[in-house]
């Protein structure tokens, strides 16, 4: 303590004796207030209850209601029940808006809703009416409904994986901005714009995506196909009773420009998310909705980063330097993240909010990161074929180079810093792209990475479809392939199993790395096929595995023990979910980030929570789909 500040305090110190009565009148007026706080907080929220029903008076069930309020807004939204009845919360002096929503009926909307006061809140009596504009019915249904019409169209096999894999990287496919029928000239320059951002189709595929797009999305076929024979009856396919019981939780963050990429759930309950697109790290707190943006340190990168402002993997809104990827909470509670356009890792200090950043010795983007049982960082290198460790105490690097697949491959990857930095001088994207017959090299992609319980680094190679082990002491590397395709962001359970989605494929697997073994769940998402699982989690205490609906709107819970899934559809369309965690109360936690925003339902991104709801007496699970072995390859 300095001189000055010990005077001053020495000062004030000696400035106020309160009384002994003084300090009881006091703690009075402290313990009124306190009481007096308490229930105003508890009058601060009010319960709203209402029922759904047809102009027949029968219960429409599993109709979802949203009340939001608030700028940024806050989305809540609840199922209705057997009998058709819901029951929500919300803040009882600000207004409020109204949507139920169910497929096959019209939505219903009610806007600019007085306060509630503190007197009983008024009962809502809900008349849906049945779509029955077959335009209209059609555009209800997720954008995997609308894929499968694509996916159908493309009859080579090794194509239409390709096709899910290289243009789903970022945002769904069969939403309405993305089956937009275009011109010969609109595709190449589209296709050009997709390739810089690593999504590099076949000079044969690319080829033929004008006619494919204009056949499968045709408005007379594609509404013909979806809607001509009558869907069933949505009563009949309503969600199961655990899902009617399950809460989801919207908060707006961002802008039309961002894009929240990964979440990660701090232990003091906060949300950390990064704006990939603006270099920004939010923070949220769910108790207050109290919203922090950081701008990550960019020092004298250009825009693009080390991939030059010209040829950069950027969408033209983008004002990305550094752009922060993948982020996770540190064993000493600082928030260590991802810099994939800066090649860098960055630690920031939740208590000083202050920045550390890393400059990395070796590698190109650096992916998906985690902390091994020593607190060292493992992360995958995207492009350059990389998996690093940094030893945050010492500082010390290590690089480990990947196998390729082929001499070509080696070599363009090795040829890789070179091009980067001829990039500040020459505009090679349309000879990457493939544009002119070129073809370009496919790169493996390191991707997910986990730790084993044993201590060994897991990761995928997505576009080779492979996984592969690295020995921490020896650093020797050993690669898997997958029975099935594409390995995207892939957890340990706590028995030490390693669950793998199958992004491409539209499945998980669970490989067991003592006996080498696959067992594959396809994921009940119609058409099979469509779903394109981003990444998934497994529950700390109930060990359900939980998997992002990333083309469905959806989140999907898979029970191990039953081989059960359970599908838990989302209220807003166009929701991309990436990474998912968990809350104290089990909660699930996840982003929606879908590139560009501006195509999300409102033009907004956000990230949501859903309760699931408390599980039935004596009842561990409640699925929607159990999976036979008989569709479960094995390696």
């Amino acid at each position: 303590m300095s001189s000055s500040i010990a005077s001053a305090a020495s000062a004030q110190k000696t400035a106020f004796h309160p009384s002994l009565s003084s300090l009881r009148i006091l703690g009075v007026w402290l313990v009124l207030l306190l009481l007096a706080t308490q229930a105003s907080a508890q009058s601060a929220e009010q319960t709203l209850r209402g029922s759904v029903r047809d102009s027949e008076g029968t219960p429409v069930v599993g109709a979802m209601v949203s009340l939001r309020q608030d700028i940024p807004f806050h989305e809540r939204t609840v199922f209705t029940d057997e009998e058709g009845a819901f029951e929500s919360l919300v803040v009882a002096d600000r207004p409020f808006s109204l949507r139920v929503r169910r497929i096959g009926w019209r939505d219903h909307r009610q806007a600019d809703l007085n306060p509630l006061t503190t007197e009983a809140a008024p009962a809502f009596d809900i008349v849906l009416e049945r779509e029955t504009d077959p335009e209209a019915l059609a555009a209800q249904l997720p954008s995997n409904r609308w894929f499968g019409l694509l996916l159908a169209e493309i009859e080579d096999e090794s194509q239409r994986e390709e096709f899910v894999r290289q243009c789903t990287y970022c945002h769904q496919q069969g939403s309405a901005a993305t089956r937009k029928i275009r011109s010969d000239e609109e595709w190449q320059k589209l296709l050009s714009l997709m390739a810089r951002m690593g999504g590099i189709l076949s000079p044969e595929l690319r080829e033929q995506i004008p006619s494919l797009w204009r056949r499968a999305y045709d408005p007379e076929h594609a509404v013909a196909t979806l809607i001509g024979t009558p869907l069933e009856d949505p009563v009949a396919t309503t969600p199961e009773p655990q899902v009617l019981r399950a809460i989801v939780d919207e908060w707006a963050l961002g802008h039309a420009a961002s894009m929240q990429h990964d979440i990660t759930v701090h232990p003091d309950g906060r949300i950390y998310s990064v704006d990939m697109m603006q270099d920004q790290l939010y923070r949220f707190d769910p108790e207050t909705e109290a919203r922090d943006a950081f701008s990550v340190p960019r020092g004298d990168l250009p825009l693009g980063g080390v991939f030059g402002a010209v040829s950069g993997p950027l969408p033209p809104y983008a004002n990305a330097h550094v752009g922060p990827h993948s982020l996770q909470v540190a064993p000493d509670g600082a928030i260590w993240m991802t810099l994939a356009l800066g090649s860098q890792l960055a630690r920031f200090d939740t208590g000083s909010e202050t920045w550390t950043i890393h400059d990395l010795e070796e590698g190109i983007y650096p992916h998906t990161l985690r902390f091994d049982h020593q607190g060292r960082i493992w992360y995958t290198m995207a492009v350059s074929n990389h998996v690093g460790l940094l030893d945050p105490v010492s500082g010390e690097q290590t690089t480990i180079r990947l196998p390729a697949t082929s001499f070509r491959q080696a070599l363009a990857l090795r040829l890789l810093p070179l091009g980067l930095w001829l990039s500040q001088y020459f505009d090679f994207s349309e000879m990457a792209n493939g544009e002119g017959g070129g073809g370009g090299v496919q790169l493996p992609v390191p991707y997910g990475i986990d730790v084993a319980p044993n201590g060994d680094i897991w990761f995928s190679q997505l576009n080779e479809h492979r996984i592969g082990r690295i020995d921490p002491k020896t650093l020797e590397v050993e690669m898997v392939e997958t029975p099935f395709s594409a390995p995207r962001r892939l957890r340990f359970d706590s028995k030490g199993r390693l669950w793998i989605p199958g992004f491409s494929s539209g499945l998980i697997s669970r490989f067991d790395p003592e006996t080498r073994e696959f067992k594959s769940y396809p994921l009940p998402i119609e058409p099979l096929g469509s779903e394109t699982p981003y990444a998934l989690n497994i529950h700390p205490e109930t060990g359900h595995i939980w998997i992002c609906g990333t083309n469905s709107d959806s989140l999907i819970r898979f029970d191990p023990e039953a081989e059960a899934f359970t599908i838990y559809p989302l209220p807003t369309r166009v929701t991309y979910t990436r990474e998912i965690d968990f809350d104290e109360q089990g909660r699930v936690w996840t982003s929606n980030s879908n590139l560009p925003a501006w195509q999300i339902e409102d033009g907004i991104p956000r990230i949501l929570r859903l309760d699931p709801g408390p599980r039935p007496a004596g009842q561990t699970e409640l699925a929607s789909v159990s999976v036979s072995d008989t569709n479960s390859p094995r390696d």
